[in-house]
């Protein structure tokens, strides 16, 4: 199987899904003339012509609400934020138009529309552009919520979200778009709702999401090497999430670790961790344990950025934690 790139990945399904329907169209800051900020469009403008591929001004309220009023009139629009931290600026169009348009119209209307881009920290980028807001959008009914961690998934997912009569947020990462992967050339789509058991285990259940499945990943790896078996989840999405996949697992090992870059307080880390209490309590054998970043605005210096976000030393000590072991 060949292996691209999670940019690629992205720009395949973009282009094959406006391939299949006209209807389509992409919308946001440099997608066209300059190829997209991260490359992600590179020569879609070429393609499909400045009428499905459109750049807009510094305007993301504008151009979100644009994309929400011909969803409804019956295109399919693909809006870009460079980041979601740029999102806060729509997120009126976002939550109080498309999210809620079906029920306020008795299902006269529909939304079919995605909002993708970058969250989340990228490198030295300080407070304001290394945000987290997927559990804010996965809070609102209306809204489905994506968050892939690969190439395989970006594709199958994105396609699947573009096809979605809903509204949906496609969260990326600045520091996953030149990630490779290996990705089928024939056409494949993945459900929305539906996690990954990615590595079979039986002392922990490792769970998280996006780009910290890396930390996730490697946490594994570092416990295999003292007999530690962690079974490890790819959410791939939080807002619908399959809480039923976590509490079976959770019912195998007896135990719960969950990895997210988001602040603490009212994360999806603390939906999981009452949702498996809630379901699975006379399972487990200790507290669900997470890892998340420190409560603060994310610093600028690498060392502080580094003592902020989850990293594997943290996973491991948290996991060893929940089993009882000096770290």
């Amino acid at each position: 199987m060949r292996t691209i790139q999670f940019r690629e990945a992205l720009r395949e399904a973009l282009s094959e899904e406006m391939r299949r329907d006209e209807r389509i169209f992409l919308m946001g800051e440099e997608v066209a003339e300059y190829n997209g900020a991260y490359k992600v469009s590179q020569g879609m403008l070429d393609e499909f012509g400045a009428k499905r591929v459109i750049d807009t001004p510094i305007a993301e309220l504008g151009f979100a609400g644009i994309g929400v009023g011909a969803a409804m009139n019956g295109l399919i629009p693909v809006i870009e934020f460079m980041t979601f931290n740029f999102s806060l600026v729509a997120i009126d169009q976002v939550i109080n138009a498309a999210a809620k348009i079906y029920s306020m119209s008795g299902g006269q209307y529909s939304c079919p529309i995605v909002f993708r881009g970058p969250t989340g920290n990228a490198g030295m980028l300080s407070s304001q552009h290394s945000q987290n807001f997927e559990n804010w959008y996965a809070n609102c009914p209306g809204l489905k919520v994506v968050v892939p961690s690969n190439p395989y998934d970006a594709k199958g997912l994105l396609k699947s979200a573009i096809r979605d009569p809903d509204p949906v947020i496609f969260m990326e990462s600045e520091l996953m778009y030149g990630d490779k992967g290996e990705v089928p050339e024939e056409e494949y789509l993945l459900e929305i709702g539906k996690a990954n058991v990615v590595r079979q285990g039986k002392d922990v259940t490792l769970v998280s999401f996006g780009k910290m499945m890396k930390v996730v990943y490697a946490a594994a790896d570092e416990l295999a090497k003292e007999g530690i078996e962690a079974e490890v989840i790819d959410l791939r999405s939080v807002r619908p999430i399959d809480y039923d996949t976590l509490v079976e697992s959770v019912k195998k090992t007896n135990r719960m670790v969950i990895v997210e870059e988001a602040w603490p307080l009212a994360s999806i880390s603390s939906e999981l961790g009452y949702i498996v209490q809630r379901r699975a309590f006379d399972y487990l054998d200790a507290p669900v344990e997470r890892i998340t970043c420190a409560d603060v605005p994310l610093p600028y210096a690498p060392t502080l950025i580094e003592a902020s976000l989850p990293n594997v030393a943290r996973t491991v000590k948290a996991v060893k934690g929940v089993l009882y072991q000096k770290a």
